[in-house]
């Protein structure tokens, strides 16, 4: 079983791209964002809890994420790996991520991060809430929040990250295609 982490600040393509990924290599897409937001739609407890919190541009509590992805993993044994996008987000969140993954045997085999410069970023956002009416996208200071939140918290996991070998840079600047065909080639080397 192989595990990817796929990394990038708000708007760099990691969930457009991770789709295509899980696919093609016959991987589990586990998209923390996709889950919570599955529980905001439910109307379920842990859903309003939780928009207060994304809608403001902040993190979610690590024991609620490292809960919802034990579950997903424990009731999907027979799979090729995963593919995490979009957790963890904070070095604690890493090495939760890395015991519970260790007490299954398992292990992160690979970061992938998508490089995108600030403009080309809030440019993304912004065309996705006109597609997606994902209200995060669309308010120009909680973009600014939400990239600030991710270099404060998130960026600290590449150093992290690159002392286990497993930190990969990737270009995020071009066409989707482009893009993927780059991340294709790093984790063929792995698979």
């Amino acid at each position: 079983m192989v595990n990817f982490l796929i990394f990038g600040p708000p708007g760099s393509g990691k969930g457009t791209q991770s789709v295509r990924l899980a696919e093609k290599f016959n991987l589990i897409h586990l998209s923390t964002g996709d889950m919570l937001r599955a529980e905001i739609a439910a109307g379920t407890e842990l859903g309003k809890k939780m928009s207060q919190i994304m809608s403001k541009g902040e993190l979610v509590p690590d024991e609620v994420v490292i809960e919802m992805i034990a579950f997903k993993i424990d009731n999907s044994r027979d799979a090729a790996g995963f593919l995490f996008d979009g957790f963890p987000r904070t070095v604690s969140q890493t090495e939760a991520l890395e015991k519970m993954l260790n007490e299954r045997g398992m292990k992160i085999d690979s970061m992938l991060v998508l490089d995108v410069d600030h403009d080309e970023l809030v440019k993304r956002l912004i065309a996705r809430a006109e597609l997606s009416g994902r209200p995060d996208d669309k308010d120009p200071a909680v973009i600014e929040n939400r990239i600030d939140v991710y270099k404060e918290k998130t960026e600290p996991i590449i150093e992290y990250c690159s002392k286990r070998g497993i930190y990969q840079p990737v270009n995020g600047m071009g066409t989707i295609e482009d893009i993927f065909g780059r991340l294709t080639g790093y984790m063929k080397e792995i698979i």
